[in-house]
């Protein structure tokens, strides 16, 4: 199984993109508030669609249910992988041939120090740039980590 954790996502429009991307493969999504948005918000439901009813999400009040949750499933934090620009690894050379969760941060300042030191260093994953680039839009950088953990899961069905 696959989870996706979006850690306080800030934008509709991504987290609704989110939402089809899960439904699609199957991954659990897991929404962590504060939400900046409203669930029912009209960029939420246009980027996601009809998706809402195939996608197997929940939303949690802080990201310590979210973790007790993720344990229950065979998720300890040696297999939870946050993206960040502090990473060493690539999506290609982490071991995400596993139960996994990718945590991701909030669009405009990516994960708390304090989160991110929850979890192994050598799980913190990047996602390789352009020189000078910012960043990655969530939604898509979220498809790059997803389907390369599906990959190397032989793409079988998480759901």
């Amino acid at each position: 199984m696959i989870h996706v954790v979006l850690y306080e996502p800030e934008i509709p429009a991504n987290t609704g993109n989110i939402i089809r991307l899960c439904a699609n493969t199957g991954a659990q999504l897991h929404l962590v508030k504060p939400l900046g948005f409203e669930l029912d918000d009209k960029k939420l439901r246009r980027a996601g669609l009809d998706y809402h009813e195939w996608a197997h999400m929940k939303v949690w009040e802080n990201f310590t249910e979210c973790l007790a949750y993720l344990e229950t499933q065979g998720i300890a934090n040696d297999a939870v992988y946050p993206l960040t620009t502090k990473g060493v690894e690539t999506p290609h050379t982490s071991h995400l041939n596993r139960p996994v969760a990718l945590l991701m941060g909030p669009e405009t300042r990516g994960l708390p120090e304090a989160v991110r030191m929850m979890f192994p260093k050598e799980h913190w994953i990047r996602l390789p740039m352009a020189e000078n680039s910012r960043s990655l839009n969530l939604s898509n950088a979220t498809a790059v980590i997803l389907y390369e953990a599906w990959r190397q899961q032989d793409f079988k069905t998480l759901a």
